[in-house]
Parts: C-alpha cells; structure tokens; sequence
C-alpha cells in the first residue's frame, strides 16, 4: 500500500516535514481524530502501562460522541492486547503502526501533538531542554533533571540512570 509505506517512512522525517504530513492528513483527506492524555501523576500512580490503556479509552469514548459514531466501528489497537472494559468491537494488532494505515496516521499525529506539547513545556520550564529531547530519557535530559531536580511534568516512579 503506497500511501502506508509513506506513513511509516515519515517516522523519519524531520519535525517540520512530519507536521507537514499530518497536517496533509487532516486538511486533504478530511481524517477526524481525538487525544488524550494521562498527567504525571497518574503515571505514578497506576504505571504508565495502565495510564496509557486508559488514555486510549478515553480518546476512543470522545470519538464515540462523534457525528460517525452512528456507524460500525472498529477499535485498532497498535499492541497486543485489547482495551479492557471497552464494551466495542476491538482488534489489537502487534506494529500495527506498520501495518494498517489507520493506526500509522494516529502514531504520526500523536508523535507531532506530543512534540508540539514538549516545545510549550519548554517554554513554561525554562533549562531542562524539552524542545531538544521531547521529553525522552535522554543523556542530556537525565543531566539537566539530576541538576535542576524534577518539575511538575516529570513522573517521579521514572527512574534515572546517571
């Protein structure tokens, strides 16, 4: 499929190029989509695991509000398990990123929303340098979170290795 190994091969592009792909994917082919998150907090609390488990069912539940909601849906789920207490028809497919073209768009539009978010946060907590990692366990991360200490987006269960 021409379109999917253009998805998987933007994974590589460049930050501007990737936002320029997802931007392609909601504009040109009118794709509706939904985020959600989980704070810092709740990582700690449940494992970031659980958070995220829960994070997708929250975003599969606003997509449920919306005017395509009426029709027959099909949760794709990029892992190996289904999402729990989701009472729709799911599917749970292992790289699915790679695989199905759907869920390829989802990883490229979270992938920029997330970068978009750490490029703020950067911003708000001035010297951990989240406009150059994104958030990632970096060398340089880990070095600027051991010298400032951690700030309020930063899980305390992540365990750091300098």
């Amino acid at each position: 499929h021409k379109e999917l190994r253009r998805l998987r091969e933007s994974k590589l592009l460049l930050p501007k190029q990737r936002e320029k792909f997802a931007s392609e994917l909601i504009k040109e082919k009118g794709l509706t989509y939904k985020i959600a998150y989980c704070r810092p907090k709740t990582i700690d609390r449940v494992n970031i695991y659980q958070a995220t488990r829960k994070a997708m069912k929250r975003a599969v539940l606003m997509c449920a509000t919306a005017p395509f909601a009426q029709l027959r849906t099909i949760v794709l789920v990029d892992g190996p398990r289904k999402i729990n207490d989701l009472n729709m028809e799911q599917m749970a497919i292992v790289r699915g990123d790679r695989k199905v073209f759907a869920i390829a768009c989802a990883s490229i539009i979270a992938k920029v929303y997330r970068d978009k978010m750490m490029s703020r946060y950067a911003k708000k907590y001035p010297g951990y340098g989240f406009e150059r990692h994104k958030g990632y366990g970096t060398k340089y991360h880990q070095t600027q979170l051991a010298s400032l200490g951690p700030c309020e987006i930063h899980r305390r269960s992540f365990r750091l290795e300098y």
